[in-house]
């Protein structure tokens, strides 16, 4: 929906609310015309129903409104003494419409100084429940998400089996554009194969002002640009056409950031023609091919291990056993193969041959060799010619909307093309977009295959490991406890907070012990 269209479904809310309510707003001594004026309406109901005025911030918040609204229908029924069960579920089951009946039909008696307090256990647990599940949402959608690190394309930084906190804040909370859905779950709801929400309405994109902008190195969690992954749609088509931020969650390294010009050259990475500087916690990874003398015994296991080889690894011909194949292998681990007795060479593989798949997908570039390709800029206008389309192509037509809010339509004849049946030969960019690549190069599905990440799929910058799970370890050894409570970025090597938790919640534990004790002691 644009927001023209939202102007109109606001107000035409006011109106049924308006409608609905007029002879309550006079039953409790407020004037007809309060009910009318939007916003103002919330707040007078509030004190209406005897709730904090601050409970109207949360009637305007996607998700949480889905939660306030059941409330606020039934506290106010029970302000004019319908309290029963099936004034409750009357209530909800019209979506707040019985509200009509009553207003329009039974005589109203206000209580203005009827109890808040729940009636009944059962009362009291769903009250705490829903507030519960209010603060969780709240957090979840504009402070923190947690998230689990589900493939191996950040090796060395992050692996398969973290579980981190990926804060909202730092890029700025992105405003839920998916505004009926199940609170706290992604696409989908957890044991089913139904979907977590409902497409339409959706609010355009906004975001909050955020603490930093997105660095070049900067671990990125993002709404997969062209997800593919199904739970609940026809397997037969590609892909899985989601609202934004119902896409796939992908976690991924920023390369590129608006306005550069990026290249691959021999799997390294350049920007405006100068190499880039990866921080020291990053370990970028390649796929190697190892020679052995074919003489000399060398303990594989015993070294993998040493130099946590994790991905897969084995020889080319099982016959012959001279080469062996490592997927991902860090360049210094590279260094140290070298110098291994028994090993010849060690040579990393450097993609030479065009690759369709790689985008823009015109049999140009590789995995390994790519570019220059320029990341757009918002407000930045580009020429765009036949040559140039594929570039921007997805730009145009999935993620930028016309001056109406509706997808583009763009037409190309010979070397004519048509942008919303005009001729055009630029285009001005509406957003901001970016370069994402795993640091196991030739173990990871990103930009290169699928190009520019939209601004507006942003999701939070990872800052915390609270847990990880070694999927292929045993008992207490499958928690790596080196990793629990570090931080993903920073100066350095990562260090566990994690002793110095355990010591904070001790010290916390005996201080509360010592205090009640002493406030005993004083009675």
């Amino acid at each position: 929906m644009s927001v023209y269209q939202w102007f109109v479904f606001f107000l035409l809310v006011q109106i049924i609310h308006f409608l609905g309510t007029w002879k309550l707003y006079e039953s409790a001594g407020r004037k007809r015309w309060e009910a009318a004026i939007p916003v103002y309406n919330a707040i007078v109901l509030m004190k209406i129903i005897g709730r904090p005025t601050w409970w109207t911030v949360l009637l305007f918040i996607p998700i949480i409104n889905l939660i306030v609204f059941p409330v606020i229908w039934v506290e106010t029924l029970r302000s004019f003494g319908k309290r029963s069960g099936l004034d409750t579920f009357l209530g909800i089951i019209t979506f707040g419409l019985y509200i009509y009946y009553i207003n329009y039909t039974q005589k109203l008696n206000y209580n203005a100084d009827r109890s808040l307090s729940p009636e009944n256990k059962t009362a009291d647990t769903i009250s705490s429940l829903l507030f519960a599940v209010i603060v969780a949402t709240v957090v979840h959608t504009y402070f923190i998400q947690p998230y689990t690190i589900p493939t191996s394309s950040l090796e060395k930084s992050l692996l398969v089996g973290d579980f981190l906190f990926v804060s909202k804040m730092n890029y700025g909370a992105r405003v839920p554009m998916t505004t009926v859905a199940f609170p706290m779950v992604h696409d989908s709801i957890p044991l089913t194969k139904s979907k977590s929400y409902l497409i339409w309405p959706q609010l355009p994109y906004m975001r909050l002002p955020g603490i930093q902008n997105i660095d070049r190195t900067d671990i990125v969690v993002f709404n997969w640009p062209v997800d593919t992954v199904y739970r609940f749609f026809d397997t037969s088509k590609r892909r899985a056409y989601k609202p934004v931020d119902k896409k796939s969650n992908y976690v991924k390294r920023c390369l590129g950031i608006p306005g550069d010009s990026l290249s691959i050259k021999d799997g390294m990475i350049y920007i405006d023609g100068k190499l880039l500087q990866m921080p020291e916690r990053a370990k970028p990874q390649f796929s190697y091919k190892v020679a052995l003398d074919g003489k000399t015994p060398i303990d594989f296991e015993s070294i993998f291990k040493d130099l946590d080889v994790t991905d897969p690894a084995g020889f080319i011909d099982q016959t012959k056993r001279d080469t062996l194949f490592l997927s991902a292998l860090t360049e210094a681990g590279a260094e140290r193969l070298k110098n291994t007795p028994g090993i010849t060479s060690v040579i990393r593989q450097i993609a030479k041959d065009a690759d369709n798949t790689i985008f823009p997908h015109i049999n140009k570039w590789n995995r390994d060799n790519f570019g220059p390709i320029y990341i757009p800029e918002k407000g930045k206008t580009v020429a765009l010619t036949t040559e140039t389309l594929p570039f921007y192509k997805a730009i145009i037509t999935d993620y930028e909307m016309n001056e109406d809010g509706k997808k583009n339509d763009l037409k190309v004849t010979g070397n004519e093309i048509r942008l919303n049946g005009a001729v055009v030969k630029t285009y001005t960019f509406k957003q901001n977009y970016y370069w994402m690549m795993g640091d196991n190069r030739h173990n990871s599905e990103d930009s290169r295959y699928w190009g520019f990440v939209p601004e507006n799929h942003i999701v939070g910058k990872p800052i915390f490991i609270w847990l990880s799970i070694d999927p292929n370890g045993k008992g207490l050894e499958k928690v790596r406890w080196d990793r629990v409570f570090t931080t993903v970025s920073g100066e350095g090597q990562p260090q566990s907070y994690f002793k110095l938790f355990l010591l904070g919640l001790v010290i916390f534990f005996v201080g509360e012990y010592f205090w009640k004790k002493r406030k005993e002691a004083k009675n």
